[in-house]
């Protein structure tokens, strides 16, 4: 176990039906088999991290809930329904209950994180109070949060979080680190974004990059010109 005491909370909501807003380029099916990879690639990731203390996966997912197991993960429930915002909150207000020193979030649609890049952000934390954020790549979304104690700011996640997270972490009177990182900033939620991650030096070697080839999306994004 780490002596700072920092867990992991991965919200994963329910997989059938994920990722909508890539219906225009991938079937349902496409779809459901690209989060099952991404997430696999970040449980990995992430349950081979050194520095945490441990993986809290707050889903309801039946294949998540398998995979998070097996992988040596704590499944929680509570929350799963209420969105990211509100997984997170639920996982974040049980670690702050059972006297945790921090925890730390990320998604499960950041394949090409790896173990090096969540520790090196462990590694920039301050003691707490404190407040800790590495950006998505279009400095709107708040890929990965790391809050010491649990509960040090509040937080509320969308597409547009990273510069209201900096500002809750001011109005708590704690200076925000930030530190950027190239897998952890590349989630996947557009068209765009398949691009962006293809282009990407760290994609080369994951599964959902060979998923992705398999599947022709290079092709069809640059057919769509993208």
């Amino acid at each position: 176990m780490s002596t700072r005491d920092i867990w992991a909370v991965v919200p994963i909501k329910e997989l059938d039906g994920a990722k909508q807003r890539l219906a225009p380029m991938l079937t349902p099916a496409q779809r459901r088999a690209l989060i099952e990879v991404m997430m696999s690639e970040v449980l990995e990731a992430i349950t081979t991290t050194s520095s945490l203390a441990g993986v809290m996966v707050v889903t309801l997912d039946p294949q998540a809930t398998a995979l998070a197991s097996r992988l040596g993960a704590r499944v929680v429930t509570d929350g799963a329904r209420d969105g990211h915002t509100g997984s997170v909150t639920a996982g974040l207000r049980l670690l702050a209950r059972e006297g945790r020193a921090g925890m730390l979030t990320l998604p499960a649609d950041i394949p090409a994180v790896t173990s090096q890049e969540i520790s090196l952000v462990v590694g920039a934390h301050l003691p707490g109070p404190s407040f800790t954020i590495s950006p998505a790549h279009d400095h709107k979304g708040s890929n990965t949060v790391i809050c010491s104690p649990p509960d040090a700011v509040p937080l509320r996640f969308g597409d547009n979080s990273y510069f209201p997270h900096l500002d809750a972490a001011q109005r708590c009177g704690i200076e925000p680190t930030v530190i950027h990182q190239p897998g952890i900033a590349m989630d996947i939620d557009h068209p765009v974004d398949l691009a962006l991650f293809l282009a990407l030096p760290q994609s080369v070697g994951t599964r959902t990059r060979a998923l992705l080839e398999e599947m022709n999306v290079p092709k069809l994004l640059a057919d769509g010109g993208i």
